[in-house]
Order: structure tokens, then C-alpha cells, then sequence
């Protein structure tokens, strides 16, 4: 029948908004700012950098590496690289970034910085609320702005969290233990040439 689609679909209609009265189940419109959904864990607005430990600049992922600054399609994040090292989280020295910034106004969330990233460096954040009347400078995010908690990253992405921390644990053990070996290596090594060196015998006094 001609025109059957249009009256179930006003139907429907009708139906959901004689219910919202009734049912808050049909009630699809939130009193946004006054209510607000919760965003679903796989949720990505804008790019954040993980640091480990209380100190964001001592516990930085972020190793300077430039990869994401190549792939990031718009062009929008910037990092000078340190000329120096200094210890990160777990005491290792490592380069670190003097400058990171992030335009957030050109960021279009596309999430290539963080496929690309080996470290495990840089996350999709969930916030939105991000206006403001500076345009340009007030949307310009550097490494303090953008820095963000390993417990921030849990509880916004718990489960990608969780896989990534145990990815980086079994690589730190296989770090660890092949460093074990390498030192055993070189200690058996060392103690096999010590063994295979003839001993000197001692040297007689005159007229004894």
C-alpha cells in the first residue's frame, strides 16, 4: 500500500512519545549538561601521553621517538627531542621529549598516533568538554596538559589497559631474563678462562 512505511514509521513516533511519559525507557533525549551518559569504553576524542609512577615528566612513556609526529595525518603534534638523557620510571636513561605539543583544534581523532606508537606512549582520551574562546593558544595542548595518570588510562579504558600492562610486563621479563643469561654468559665465560690459565710456579730464592 502506498505510503504503509510512513505510517508505521509515525506510528512508532507516537507511540515512543506517548510512552515517555510513562517510561523513562523511552525517554532517548538526556538534559544534557544536567545529565549525562556515560561514554562507552571504546570511546576516542582527542590524544593523551600514559606516565607511569606519581611524576609525569620522570614517568613519561613517551621516549621522543617522532614516530607519531610522521604518521599524524594533519600534521598537528610537534616534539623537539632532548639533546640528553635522564632516568625514567624504572631508572633506565632515556631520551625524552623537551617539547610535545598537541593542536587540538586540527586533531581530527583519527588514532594513527596511537596505533603506531611502540612504547605504549600515547591513548585516546574521553573528554569532549574542551571549548574555549582562545582558539588557537587555548587549544594548543603541550606535555604537561596532555599527561595522564597509567590509573587514568584504567579507568577510562580498563580492558586495553589491562592487556597493555601485561604485554609490557611478559616484554620487561623477557628483558630481564635474557640480560640474566647474558650476565651468566659472561661470568661462566670469564671463570673458563680463569681455569684454562697455567699457574705459575713460584720462583726460587737464589742459593736456595
Amino acid at each position: 500500500m502506498l505510503g504503509e512505511g510512513m505510517i508505521k514509521g509515525l506510528a512508532e513516533t507516537a507511540k515512543n512519545f506517548a510512552g515517555s511519559f510513562v517510561s523513562k525507557e523511552r525517554m532517548t533525549t538526556v538534559e544534557y549538561p544536567e545529565e549525562r551518559i556515560a561514554p562507552i569504553e571504546n570511546t576516542r576524542d582527542f590524544p593523551f601521553l600514559v606516565y607511569d609512577g606519581n611524576d609525569p615528566m620522570t614517568g613519561l612513556r613517551c621516549v621522543a621517538c617522532q614516530i607519531c609526529e610522521k604518521e599524524c595525518p594533519p600534521k598537528c603534534i610537534y616534539i623537539v627531542k632532548s639533546t640528553d638523557k635522564k632516568p625514567d620510571f624504572v631508572g633506565k636513561m632515556q631520551i625524552y621529549p623537551t617539547r610535545f605539543d598537541i593542536d587540538i583544534s586540527v586533531c581530527m581523532s583519527c588514532q594513527i598516533c596511537v596505533e603506531v606508537c611502540p612504547f605504549e606512549a600515547i591513548k585516546m582520551d574521553t573528554e569532549f568538554e574542551l571549548s574555549t574562546t582562545d582558539r588557537f593558544g587555548g587549544l594548543l595542548y603541550d606535555r604537561e596538559q596532555l599527561s595522564r595518570s597509567n590509573e587514568h588510562y584504567h579507568k577510562i579504558h580498563p580492558t586495553e589497559a589491562a592487556e597493555v600492562d601485561a604485554r609490557l610486563a611478559e616484554e620487561k621479563a623477557k628483558a630481564e631474563a635474557k640480560a640474566k643469561a647474558a650476565a651468566e654468559a659472561a661470568a661462566a665465560k670469564a671463570a673458563a678462562a680463569a681455569a684454562a690459565t697455567p699457574k705459575q710456579a713460584p720462583k726460587k730464592e737464589p742459593g736456595a
